[in-house]
């Protein structure tokens, strides 16, 4: 009960304070009012030298003590005026993050921009939670700079990126700015291969179009190339002779031997008493090795029926549809 009081405080007044906003959308600028400003540990050691020279000057009645305790504390408020202004203006932008598989790091790209005339140094760019490491960039007046960031991904679904935390002690160290962002993006997280991996299923529906182990050996002739075909059936003797009659197409070799078995990754046809996260598991190692086989596959998962097909597109459609088993009404 206490933990809780003590969150719900801390977020009330991270959320009045800092200004922390929910996602935002697009291009966001840091403005002035949203920098915060505070003495680092070397300007709070500052500010003792500083009394100390004060009280020398006072003491001793020394003009040029004085001189100096003022220039310093002038020098001071520039460092801080300049610090603040290290962040203030600069332009954020979510940037591209990949899909990744449940246990790994998910990748978030975030771009800094710096539309003004002074270049921006020595800028610390994390995730707010404790433990990130954050990233030192440097970005050039009219420049950009990109940085990619870590974040867990333990389990299946959509992943939110967390919020950024910006920090710069530029130039003398005085004093720490900072500003916090929350980027509207989300990494795909799929489902982990199992493991260890359990055979592909040697049971599926006949087909006639000649993929499979059987059959291979009746040559048929040659064909237009089909969205599927292995890379091991193109006729690549007739590609590389640049024969006209094709017309730059691929052609692929067809064979004939009657029926095949179909490879068909079904999700009704794995045993009941497997947990839901362990049949997801199964059957993503199974796209996975399917893909490595460049064995074509048929895909079916409740109202999800793809295939059979081979290539990217088709990988990645099935390990999408795993990852969003069970979340798609709810999202």
């Amino acid at each position: 009960m206490r933990g809780a009081l003590q969150a719900w405080y801390r977020k009330g007044r991270d959320q009045w304070l800092f200004q922390l906003r929910a996602r935002e959308p697009g291009v966001v600028t840091l403005g002035m009012r949203r920098v915060f400003i505070v003495p680092a540990r070397a300007g709070l050691a500052f500010v003792v030298l500083l009394l100390v020279m004060l009280i020398g000057a006072l003491n001793y009645n020394l003009g040029l003590g004085w001189a100096l305790t003022f220039f310093a504390a002038a020098c001071a408020v520039a460092d801080m005026l300049l610090t603040a202004r290290n962040l203030a203006g600069l332009q954020l932008a979510p940037g591209r993050a990949p899909p990744v598989f449940a246990g790994e790091a998910a990748q978030f790209e975030l771009l800094v921009r710096n539309p003004g005339r002074r270049e921006r140094f020595a800028l610390w760019i994390g995730f707010q939670a404790d433990g990130q490491p954050r990233q030192a960039v440097d970005v050039a007046a009219g420049g950009a700079s990109a940085v990619l960031l870590s974040a867990p991904a333990p389990q299946r679904g959509w992943l939110a990126a967390p919020r950024v935390r910006l920090v710069t002690r530029f130039p003398l160290g005085l004093f720490r700015a900072w500003s916090y962002w929350q980027p509207d993006a989300q990494v795909l997280v799929y489902p982990a291969p199992e493991l260890p991996a359990q055979p592909l299923p040697s049971s599926g529906a006949a087909s006639e179009d000649g993929h499979g182990a059987v059959g291979l050996d009746n040559f048929a002739g040659i064909r237009a190339y089909q969205a599927g075909d292995p890379l091991r059936h193109l006729a690549w003797r007739q590609i590389a002779r640049h024969d006209p009659a094709l017309g730059g197409q691929l052609v692929s070799k067809h064979f004939e031997g009657g029926a095949v078995a179909e490879l068909a990754l079904d999700f009704a046809a794995l045993p009941p008493q497997l947990p839901l996260e362990q049949k997801l598991s199964r059957m993503a190692r199974w796209v996975l090795m399917a893909e490595q086989g460049a064995v074509p596959y048929r895909f079916r998962l409740a109202q999800h029926d793809y295939g059979p097909a081979l290539g990217d597109a088709h990988q990645a459609a099935c390990l999408r549809a795993l990852a969003l088993f069970g979340q798609e009404d709810a999202a």
